[in-house]
């Protein structure tokens, strides 16, 4: 009996150490696999376009012009503004509004393709200081980085297409 309790305990003692090794592989590749993607991101980008999905269907251009920036600390800058910005100021004494412009760290979650901006700060949305922007991110073959935004439903609304500043 002393025998059988003993080889038990050993082979109780080798599968608690192979569920440890198991897991600590597992966490390594999850490691691995998150630095790929950190990596992937980090660099400058232009805006290709920026689409909304309307509730009612179809898709809207809404016609922006942007740059998003990724570094090597987890931290993200992004501005963007309707094209006719410019000339519409220039018609007006009056401010004119659109756009956005925001930074703060970085987070993401491989498993879903998210990737999270935690706003520190921004000029022209300060209701979004504190907030987090979710986006669900793509790299398409031709090296685009697509960020969607979608509703509590998971429904996309909006998606804006990046293409890297080469330097």
């Amino acid at each position: 009996m002393r025998r059988t309790l003993m080889g038990a305990a050993l082979v109780s003692a080798a599968v608690l150490l192979a569920a440890v090794w198991s897991n600590e592989s597992a966490d390594a590749a999850q490691d691995d696999a998150l630095m790929a993607v950190k990596q992937q991101f980090v660099g400058h980008y232009e805006l290709v376009s920026f689409v909304s999905f309307p509730a009612t269907g179809g898709e809207v251009d809404n016609n922006y012009v942007g740059r998003i920036m990724y570094d090597e600390n987890d931290q993200m800058s992004a501005q963007g503004m309707p094209k006719d910005l410019p000339e519409r100021a220039a018609q007006t004494t009056e401010l004119v509004r659109g756009g956005f412009a925001y930074w703060g760290p970085v987070t993401w979650d491989i498993s879903q393709n998210k990737v999270t901006h935690h706003v520190e700060g921004s000029p022209t949305r300060g209701s979004w200081v504190g907030e987090d922007n979710v986006r669900y991110y793509e790299f398409t073959p031709e090296g685009l980085l697509k960020l969607s935004i979608r509703d509590e439903n998971g429904r996309t609304t909006g998606t804006l297409t990046w293409r890297r500043i080469e330097d």
